[in-house]
């Protein structure tokens, strides 16, 4: 299988939740959408320890694979302060005053959401190519696989409000499936620039691990575990942990 399916794979998963609009049109409750949080946050969890961290510490050391989760934070929290990275909820996305509707912000949240993925996958693909990237290609697929199922109810977080405010099906699905398109550009200028510095691969393996693991804690934890019901998002982050655990140990 050719790298392209490594780019793709993430993307059809946003394709397919945002093709769900047409089946969940009267919307998901509190308890499914903290069950979907928690799962998300667990997937990007385990897909920053598995398949980025430890190949990361296994071509070099513990303080490379710190400095680069490090990195990746602040990469991810400056990116934060420059374009808001809003909570993706419509409760959140209320009182803003950047002019756009609560729909436009929740979708924008879920493409910036996308961007460390994005680069995720596009780092793993190197090293998959790289001879002593400490990662196959099976497990780069894993990965891949891995965000592109915690991707499908993202597709639906995002086109659900835009048919709710009254636009037809057709446009909903095709907006919630944009919001998935920086994935793949970003995972293909993450593999030039991850392959141009193989020098510095476990740096930036451990750099995209680290931008997941910020988007897990700043989006995924807190819609998880507000209000009531939070061990239903427990429950959910723990499946989607155990589930990408195994993706990895399957195919890896």
């Amino acid at each position: 299988m050719s790298l392209a399916v490594l780019f793709i794979v993430p993307f059809i998963g946003t394709l397919l939740g945002s093709a769900a609009v047409c089946a969940f049109h009267q919307g998901i409750g509190e308890k499914t959408g903290k069950a979907i949080s928690g799962f998300a946050g667990g997937v990007m969890i385990a897909a920053a320890v598995w398949s980025l961290l430890l190949p990361a510490i296994d071509e070099s050391s513990y303080f490379t694979a710190a400095a680069g989760f490090l990195a990746g934070i602040a990469f991810l929290l400056v990116l934060d302060l420059i374009v808001p990275h809003i909570h993706a909820t419509a409760e959140k996305a209320e009182g803003r005053s950047s002019g756009l509707s609560r729909s436009s912000l929740l979708m924008l949240a879920v493409t910036l959401h996308n961007i460390p993925e994005g680069m995720a996958v596009g780092a793993a693909a190197a090293a998959a190519v790289a001879t002593d990237g400490g990662i196959s290609y099976a497990s780069a697929l894993a990965l891949s696989i891995g965000i592109a199922i915690q991707n499908f109810p993202e597709g639906l977080i995002v086109s659900l409000p835009l048919y709710r405010t009254g636009k037809r099906k057709s446009r909903a699905f095709l907006e919630g499936t944009l919001s998935g398109a920086v994935e793949p550009a970003g995972a293909l200028l993450a593999f030039i620039f991850v392959s141009m510095l193989s020098s510095l691969l476990p740096f930036l393996l451990s750099f995209a691990a680290g931008a997941m693991f910020y988007v897990v804690v700043e989006e995924l934890i807190p819609e998880a575990s507000e209000g009531e019901h939070s061990n239903i998002g427990t429950v959910g982050a723990a499946i989607g942990f155990a589930l990408m655990m195994i993706l990895d140990g399957v195919f890896g």
